[in-house]
């Protein structure tokens, strides 16, 4: 039907209603929404759901409420866990700031052979996590590398249990994580310092400023964009921590390096409690909302205040 004035076609009200409320734009987003919301929201939805369901795969899932979330509160190795995490991310997070920003201070200079060891320092990050977990799973053997090296020079009379000690495999599994991921860090600052204009160093300069004043009084300021990025990348990155657990450790010695995201692949796809392993992830969806959340809005009251 060809309509009339008074009712046009169906293709031409939909023109009309596009160029009313513009929206072309919308269009062209729509298959990343789609991708979203199939990918993303729906797994999440489905995941507080389930949060709320026992449901072992086989069967369906039967509605218990907050049962899961009742069990969680009373099981010591959730309690474990969720205390590894927090120190993981307590390590991590200011050694992801700082380290990388001196790296990227010491490389962002214009000497000859800088581009290699760029390269060098972001070698570890183009390492797929398994290659590097078992490459340093051997390096801290007890007749590995590290433990050969420290007894050829005198400090220690017999070797260190990296991973098997308690009291040191979660630390040593932080300083793989510092070692893989800086060099990405260090890139984000570099591109951070490099758009800053020359001309307000040498202003600084002029007034008689030094190098540490320079540093403090222009060049942090200015960084605020990728300091932030730097936080809450590795924050999420440091809450979320898996591949160094399950390649290195295990989860051991004695629990000593299990961490929530390691708990609930344990739970959801060895134990198959696919209800219990969901609360968890609401939970640690909830610890990184928060964070997030809270880190936001502490930096808009500093941008504001800026």
């Amino acid at each position: 039907m060809q309509g009339s004035a008074a009712n046009p076609p169906l293709s031409v009200r939909f023109k009309r209603l596009c160029r009313h409320y513009d929206l072309s734009g919308f269009l062209f987003v729509l298959p990343a929404i789609i991708l979203l919301g199939i990918f993303m929201f729906y797994p999440l939805l489905s995941s507080f759901w389930l949060s709320l369901t026992e449901y072992n795969i086989v069967k369906p899932p039967t509605f218990i409420g907050l049962d899961n979330f009742r069990e969680l509160y009373h099981d010591p190795i959730f309690h474990i866990a969720f205390k590894n995490t927090l120190m993981y991310t307590a390590v991590v997070v200011p050694t992801c700031i700082v380290f990388p920003l001196l790296l990227a201070l010491l490389v962002n200079r214009t000497l000859r052979g800088m581009a290699f060891f760029r390269s060098i320092i972001y070698l570890p990050v183009i390492t797929a996590m398994p290659i590097a977990g078992i490459m340093w799973k051997i390096l801290y053997s007890q007749q590995g590398f590290i433990n050969g090296f420290l007894q050829w020079v005198g400090l220690r009379k017999g070797p260190i249990g990296f991973l098997s000690d308690p009291d040191v495999a979660l630390l040593s599994i932080i300083f793989v994580t510092i070692w893989k991921a800086s060099g990405y860090y260090m890139m984000l600052y570099l591109g951070g310092l490099q758009s800053i204009p020359v001309e307000l160093d040498e202003a600084a300069t002029v007034d008689g400023a030094n190098v540490f004043q320079r540093f403090w009084n222009v060049t942090l300021p200015l960084l605020k964009p990728s300091f932030v990025l730097v936080v809450i990348i590795s924050a999420i990155g440091a809450l979320k921590v898996f591949g160094e657990v399950y390649v290195m450790t295990g989860g051991g010695p004695a629990d000593s390096t299990n961490t929530i995201v390691y708990y609930i692949y344990r739970q959801a796809f060895v134990f198959l409690k696919m209800g219990y392993a969901s609360a968890m992830g609401v939970v640690l969806f909830a610890l990184l909302f928060v964070f997030s959340f809270a880190y936001m809005r502490h930096m808009e009251r500093q941008y504001t205040t800026y």
